[in-house]
């Protein structure tokens, strides 16, 4: 099952944000995948639904995330500054969260004279995008082929009381969370395969278990994370290091965390094969995650268009693979999973995706 629904999508340039963000990435990928739905029934993930038919399909009405579910994630005083009266509050956030004002007080990226919407109702787009993350974590539990894959999201920097790298709010954990309260599961596994670490899922796991924040469900509930990143690339990166607070993101290290450096590319896919085997291993004897989200990210891609992506460079080959040793470890041992299609940046950011999917299409 695949979901795309064109009134989430966020088009950057509406808000005055000038981020290389191609609006008609997922609207490419779900075009071209259109003929696989009746060439290859047999082997096609499904159907390929917006949220209104993946709502019906799970019998599922109203608002799907709530205050409440972000409440479960994040700290109290940073949610009353995104749901505040006073939209200031949100504006604060999204500015820095989004990275629109540079360290000299400059408008970073950032336009607003060219913007048509209020940077503001950006709000509306993101929960609506959290809430497709959270749609695709519960179809892969119920549907046949216990496989979904969302063509928006992949939020996993936003931290315990802050936005960072382009995430206002962390849909990854918050789906995650959500399902662990719904008692829809109880030990996920996140595979965050972005170019960017996945620091703001490793921090809030580290408080999740702490107690800094630990959420109405039971203590044996887990989440265990592998991330597969830039090993100095942003936010890895001199600068950011150097003002990291001890204990906070990036610092934390997620459960499995695999550093590949500037021409290491080659050692990529032995070592993501290496690391989903560590992550198994650290599941508790007897037990198997109920579900894993892939935080699909396509801007380790050789062709992506972000500079902070630069010192990654996957062919396409290589990302098609990445993926499909993703999907056939957690096939093969029967773990529903839920995509994410996250980072990728410029005009051909619809590649790895679509021709992941198109490979599933075809069976091979």
């Amino acid at each position: 099952m695949i979901i795309f629904d064109d009134t989430i999508v966020s088009v950057f340039s509406d808000y005055g944000i000038m981020l290389p963000i191609a609006a008609s990435r997922a609207r490419k990928i779900a075009d071209k995948l259109g003929s696989f739905t009746t060439s290859a029934p047999g082997h096609f993930p499904g159907s390929i639904l917006d949220i209104k038919q993946t709502l019906s399909v799970l019998g599922k009405t109203g608002d799907v995330i709530k205050r409440s579910d972000i409440e479960r994630v994040h700290s109290a005083a940073y949610v009353n500054a995104l749901f505040s009266d006073n939209p200031d509050g949100l504006l604060k956030e999204l500015l820095n969260a989004y990275e629109l004002i540079g360290p000299d007080g400059k408008p970073n990226r950032y336009e607003p004279d060219k913007a048509v919407k209020p940077l503001p109702a950006l709000f509306d787009k993101i929960l609506a995008q959290c809430a497709g993350s959270y749609l695709a974590c519960a179809a892969a539990l119920v549907t046949e082929r216990h496989f979904c894959y969302f063509l928006a999201g992949g939020n996993h920097h936003a931290r315990y009381d802050t936005g960072a790298g382009f995430c206002l709010i962390n849909e990854i954990i918050i789906a995650a969370r959500k399902l662990q309260a719904e008692g829809g599961a109880r030990i996920v596994w996140i595979i965050d395969v972005d170019a960017h670490k996945g620091c703001g899922s490793a921090e809030l796991v580290s408080f999740m278990r702490s107690g800094v924040n630990p959420g109405p469900f039971e203590k044996n509930c887990d989440i265990l994370t592998l991330s597969i990143h830039m090993a100095r690339g942003w936010p890895l990166d001199a600068e950011t290091l150097r003002n990291a607070a001890p204990g906070r993101a990036p610092l934390i290290p997620s459960d499995v965390e695999i550093p590949v450096d500037r021409g290491e590319e080659p050692f990529y896919i032995s070592r993501l094969g290496d690391g989903l085997d560590r992550l198994e291993q650290l599941t508790p004897p007897g037990a198997r995650p109920d579900i894993a989200i892939v935080v699909d990210g396509a801007d380790p891609y050789e062709h992506d268009e972000l500079s902070s992506s630069a010192p990654m460079r996957l062919s396409l080959e290589q990302c098609v693979e990445r993926d499909m040793l993703v999907y056939d470890f957690l096939r093969s041992r029967k773990i529903p999973s839920a995509w994410i299609m996250a980072g990728g940046y410029g005009e051909r950011a619809w590649e790895p995706p679509y021709h992941f999917l198109q490979t599933l299409a075809r069976g091979s």
